[in-house]
């Protein structure tokens, strides 16, 4: 089992990030505020002052800082993304995490030396299209969508080499193909892949009804909350539809991946980060999140016992799922 297991969490703040680095995250990204990147809501991420001062503030206690440039350029206006990547590195970004082919291309030709790290919305999950990106820019880890089975990974992580590879271990899951959310663009006119954001609050309304709370988003209402039923943000995936008589989650359960007992065998196979969603989350989920498993990466390493049952109290709904590690459909 590898001792340099990397534990990469979220910081939606620069709050945010000085919390997931006290807790001892290893690595935290982020993203500037703006369509850069794929959590674009009011009063989250980072100004390029902030994203200098955040830099600085990991470097000196030991962490690195990943900025995710994770969404796609628009055809004819590419120029917010280029800059973003240019001001990416002169805040000092540890490393930048790309999806769109054309910015990778852009990142590799004006800063060479910058260590690139392909996100998961790219979606590579062919042996063909990790050697692509990696022979052809150089590109450094590769974050693996979350539709793959552990062993499917294991042979991935195998042909990758000496490319490094990352995946998801705790929080929100999609029903949708990494972000790409027809469902969202369809309500709203908003592309997550493009604008940053998918349900975004521009486009959600709520309503009193009687003793309930209806919340619509682009006009189609999603839930209802009865008087003192807790009312989480509608996202469109995870919204009570009525079908066929009965009123059920139809696309999602609100339920949470949730990966740590499968720590030890992702490691053993050659996975050499683990990371945690969650950048619209508080400094106290962080916190306390960051914690619970920089402490289980460190009994692994440590040839100690681990504890799987200390997050589940954390989950979504207080539900959670290995997802798609052991799926048995196809």
């Amino acid at each position: 089992m590898s001792k340099n297991l990397e534990l990469v969490c979220p910081a939606g703040t620069p709050a945010g990030l000085r919390t997931a680095v006290d807790a001892g995250a290893h690595s935290v990204y982020c993203g500037f505020r703006d369509e850069t990147n794929a959590r674009n809501f009011p009063g989250l991420n980072f100004d390029r002052d902030e994203m200098r001062e955040a830099a600085q503030y990991a470097h000196e206690r030991g962490a690195k800082i990943l900025i995710a440039l994770n969404t796609f350029m628009r055809a004819g206006s590419t120029d917010l993304w280029k800059r973003g990547v240019d001001d990416a590195v002169a805040a000092g970004a540890d490393a930048l995490i790309l999806a769109d082919i054309a910015l990778v291309d852009y990142a590799r030709k004006a800063h060479p030396k910058q260590r690139l790290h392909l996100s998961v919305q790219a979606a590579a999950a062919t042996p063909e299209a990790i050697a692509f990106y990696r022979d052809r820019f150089g590109i450094s880890r590769i974050v693996l969508p979350r539709v793959l089975t552990v062993e499917e990974i294991a042979r991935l992580s195998a042909q990758a080499s000496p490319c490094e590879t990352e995946v998801f271990v705790f929080g929100g899951l999609c029903v949708m193909a990494e972000g790409r959310c027809m469902l969202s663009s369809y309500a709203t006119g908003k592309s997550p892949n493009m604008a940053g954001v998918c349900s975004p609050p521009s486009h959600v309304t709520y309503r009193e009804d009687r003793d309930a709370l209806v919340a619509s988003v682009g006009g189609f209402t999603i839930e209802r909350f009865e008087r003192g039923e807790p009312a989480g943000y509608p996202t469109l995936c995870k919204g009570r539809f009525l079908a066929e008589g009965a009123v059920s989650h139809l696309f999602e359960d609100p339920v949470s991946l949730n990966a740590v007992e499968l720590l030890p065998r992702l490691a053993e196979i050659g996975v050499t980060a683990f990371k945690i969603e969650g950048r619209q989350r508080g400094r106290a989920y962080i916190s306390t999140v960051v914690r619970t498993f920089r402490k289980a990466i460190d009994a692994m390493a440590a040839g100690k016992k681990v504890d799987f049952e200390e997050l589940r109290g954390l989950t979504e709904g207080q539900r959670d799922t290995v997802g798609a590690y052991k799926k048995a459909w196809r």
